[in-house]
């Protein structure tokens, strides 16, 4: 056989072997950091909860996700080891790092979007014609349309 057509198969397996030790490299980092879990730590699960370990065993953990709520959960489940800093600042809100008196300020609802005019708010309380009447107008203003044979409808037409 020829080196030229064994070279895309080695190509192959090469890559198969790249790809395999890297996912087994993550996959041991992620044991470690659960393993590394101690009793006061902040995590994150795989669903996205935040929460404080309380207790760590052999193949679950007790989280405690609000103030006097625990739950157990499997090790697996755990997507990540979060440090004080930032488990403080998502769950508790502590941005103080984050925020500056340089950034603009930022209302909670809409209310500066609209005008303010008072003229504005006086032509909000007027009714608006759509268009219809009302159907005591209609036969008031055309009796005879009361005395009318009603259309026909869902294929009684009288085409034959």
């Amino acid at each position: 056989m020829n080196i030229v057509t064994l070279l895309p198969f080695i190509v192959l397996i090469g890559a198969m072997f790249l790809m395999t030790r890297s996912a087994k490299r993550k996959q041991q980092a992620a044991a470690q950091m659960r393993n590394d879990m101690t009793p006061g730590t902040g995590i994150r699960t795989i669903g996205g909860m935040y929460a404080t370990v309380k207790e760590v065993h052999d193949d679950a953990v007790l989280l405690e996700v609000a103030p006097g709520v625990h739950a157990v959960y499997a090790k697996n489940s755990i997507g990540a080891v979060l440090d004080d800093d930032e488990y403080n600042r998502i769950v508790h809100g502590t941005e103080d790092d984050l925020k500056s008196d340089d950034a603009p300020v930022v209302p909670d609802d809409a209310s500066s979007l609209t005008e303010t005019d008072e003229a504005a708010d006086a032509s909000d309380d007027l009714r608006i014609d759509l268009g219809k009447k009302d159907t005591a107008d209609t036969v008031d203003e055309a009796p005879e349309a009361a005395d009318a044979e009603p259309k026909k409808t869902d294929g009684e037409s009288g085409a034959k």
